[in-house]
């Protein structure tokens, strides 16, 4: 894959991209994108748009777990096709309405031109913006990418799962423990609870080695706690 933007031939980006320089008007001010982001990690999210029912559920389950993902150095940042006057209403109706803050910016992205770059329409459902999620690492690279269709929902806890499953991987390999992999359901999964999965061995020796060092059901599923 690219690490440069776009992937060749491709009218998307993709998982280990790098995410695409763009200028984004918000609520909060232009935003330089993935610039203004560097050295932490953020979550940008579409919605189809404002004053609709779904989409406002998702906001306000948003915020109320702004904190979680602040605390995991990770900004949150919203998008629509919807003009940022349209944006400023309908927070300013949900603080009123449902006493919840919007804490985090919203893309106006009234030309679209931002979501036909991250390949956030579908044709057959118009204009308007999917519900679309890219978790992006603090370099930049994009490490997820979720799309729902408008009829369902976000599940944003799972989102934070994402975040702190990638970020979890990451930090083993940075601190020396080796590369490992988040099982399903993480961090309570039904075969190894909240440990993590060994990088599969590559040799027989390695094998072997796994075998004495670690808690397997055979050498190549071996799971482990990472250690503090």
């Amino acid at each position: 894959m690219s690490s440069e933007g776009k992937s060749p031939d491709r009218g998307m980006p993709l998982i280990g991209d790098k995410f695409p320089e763009l200028e984004v008007q918000t609520t909060q001010g232009k935003i330089d994108l993935p610039e203004d982001y560097s050295g932490r990690w953020f979550v940008l999210f579409s919605h189809p748009g404002d004053f609709t029912p779904v989409c406002t559920t998702e906001f306000v389950s948003f915020a109320k777990r702004y904190d979680q993902f602040q605390d995991k150095d990770c900004d949150l940042i919203g998008l629509s096709i919807d003009q940022v006057f349209s944006h400023m209403k309908w927070t300013e109706w949900i603080k009123d309405e449902l006493g919840v803050e919007i804490p985090f910016p919203i893309i106006a992205d009234n030309t679209g031109n931002t979501a036909k770059e991250l390949g956030m329409i579908h044709p057959g459902k118009g204009s308007n913006t999917v519900r679309a999620v890219f978790v992006v690492d603090d370099q930049g690279i994009i490490r997820t990418i979720l799309y729902y269709p408008q009829e369902l929902g976000r599940n944003i806890d799972e989102i934070l799962r994402v975040l702190e499953g990638l970020q979890t991987s990451d930090s083993s390999a940075a601190g020396g423990q080796g590369h490992v992999a988040i099982p399903a359901d993480w961090p309570e999964n039904d075969l190894v609870g909240d440990e993590v999965i060994v990088e599969p061995a590559s040799t027989e020796a390695q094998a072997k080695e796994n075998l004495e060092k670690y808690e397997c059901y055979d050498w190549w599923l071996c799971h482990k706690k990472l250690e503090e």
